[in-house]
């Protein structure tokens, strides 16, 4: 009979924590989605615009460490993921940019001019 009874206290105790176990995994989902868009942000480098060529999509900027990337501080030419991007800038600006690989290209994914 005792070994019953520690059988049904372990039974409840696993189930009343697997009870709980959704609510865990929103919480973390929620808690990875701030995480997700702290990491993006950080993947941001500065960087001064040196030429820009909309006949060819691209960018040449002088930037800081690109740690998502695994680059040093360099000056190279960057292909823009929106075309738009092309018109927000011109020579000489400071900017703040997050480049990817894709497809295989380095591509700025985002660029804000700042002062």
């Amino acid at each position: 009979m005792k070994a019953f009874s520690t059988t049904l206290q372990s039974t409840m105790l696993a189930a009343a924590f697997l009870a709980g176990a959704p609510a865990l995994a929103q919480h973390a989902g929620a808690d990875h989605a701030q995480h997700g868009a702290a990491a993006a942000s950080a993947d941001s480098t500065d960087g001064e615009v040196k030429k820009v060529d909309k006949a060819s999509g691209k960018l040449t900027i002088k930037h800081g460490e690109l740690k998502n990337l695994g680059m040093g501080a360099m000056t190279m030419v960057f292909r823009a993921k929106d075309a738009a991007m092309l018109d927000k800038v011109k020579a000489g600006d400071k900017i703040r940019f997050t480049a990817e690989s894709v497809n295989g290209a380095l591509t700025v994914t985002s660029l804000e001019v700042v002062q």
